[in-house]
């Protein structure tokens, strides 16, 4: 697979007032306030990066344009996978395999709901394979987190189960997963599934 760096989206305070709706002067002001995290340029400008404005409008309950919503896609790390699951020998198998198909990839493992929301949050992957069923942390919420929250750049989300009912596969997927894997699941179904959704981003950036 080749490489794909993670596009970096930053915004002026214009660009922020336009998307929000509101004067420059109100943008500022939320950055001068605190509100909304920004950098200042050496020309002393304010710049902010779209997954700080993502989570901004996202508190507020702000409806964010489609053609914003469509480029937070690209603020993931297409380069990454990561395996949710306490299954640790499962994992393990997974990650090597993955790791010998996409040798240019970096395959992270977690075990459990911290280290997840950990490596979801600092390496933004663009692929998520996650274990519905984790002890102590209920996976549909973090399907939800990962989906609701603009900041992890709506990377794709593969969810494994080891429930096979239609009923369970509908809930999943009807929060937002983009893919359903029953264990024990075939890896080369997974893989498929990563070069299914790899072709994907492909050929939209191809078409942009």
């Amino acid at each position: 697979m080749a490489r794909r760096q993670r596009k970096i989206r930053i915004f002026s305070a214009l660009e922020v007032a336009n998307l929000c709706g509101v004067v420059n002067q109100t943008a500022i002001n939320w950055i001068r306030n605190g509100h909304l995290k920004a950098f200042m340029t050496p020309g002393g400008q304010y710049r902010v990066y779209a997954e700080d404005l993502a989570a901004f409008m996202d508190v507020r309950g702000m409806r964010i344009p489609e053609e914003f919503a469509e480029g937070i896609r690209d603020n993931v790390d297409w380069n990454v996978i990561l395996i949710i699951d306490d299954d640790v020998e499962l994992a393990g198998l997974f990650a090597k395999y993955m790791k010998r198909l996409f040798p240019d990839q970096e395959v992270l493992e977690a075990y459990d709901g911290f280290e997840a929301g950990r490596l979801l949050s600092e390496k933004k992957p663009g692929f998520v394979f996650l274990h519905i069923a984790l002890p102590g942390v209920d996976g549909h919420a973090i399907c939800n987190r990962i989906k609701d929250e603009s900041s992890f750049g709506k990377p794709f989300v593969i969810a494994i189960s080891g429930m096979v009912e239609e009923t369970d596969r509908k809930t999943i997927l009807g929060e937002g997963a983009d893919a359903f894997l029953a264990k024990p699941f075939d890896f080369d179904l997974a893989r498929d599934i990563v070069l299914e959704f790899t072709k994907k981003v492909t050929d939209r950036d191809g078409n942009d």
